[in-house]
């Protein structure tokens, strides 16, 4: 089996996340499932502590969050690099006073989406 496009942990140390595991028994699939989600940029995840893990604020209480894919994609599509993308999204907003990331669970997912269409070309 390959290994997983992990990105460098850089996030701060009190972002939450799940294991593959967990992830897996919150989406309801198996741990697999869950690998080629990553791989196919599906959801991101870093190394911490030598173990794949998933920042728990790309979830909302019915799986992966509405926008997430969406955003992701469009950076993707930029140029952006996995690891210019999870430090992208874990930049606060001067403007707006929140994250990328934290603005998934917003109205303001979609200015960010935007922003990110705008950035990445």
């Amino acid at each position: 089996m390959s290994s997983l496009p992990l990105s460098t942990d850089t996030l701060p140390a009190d972002t939450a996340t799940y294991s593959l595991d967990d992830v897996a028994a919150r989406l309801h699939v198996s741990t697999n499932k869950v690998r080629n989600l990553i791989r196919d940029h599906h959801l991101l995840a870093i190394s911490r502590d030598g173990q794949p893990a998933v920042p728990r604020v790309f979830f909302d209480d019915e799986g992966i969050a509405k926008h997430f894919t969406g955003l992701v994609d469009v950076l993707f599509d930029g140029g952006y690099t996995r690891d210019e993308i999870m430090a992208w999204l874990f930049t606060e907003q001067d403007d707006l006073g929140l994250t990328p990331a934290d603005a998934l669970h917003t109205h303001s997912a979609r200015e960010f989406i935007r922003r990110a269409q705008a950035q990445a070309f």
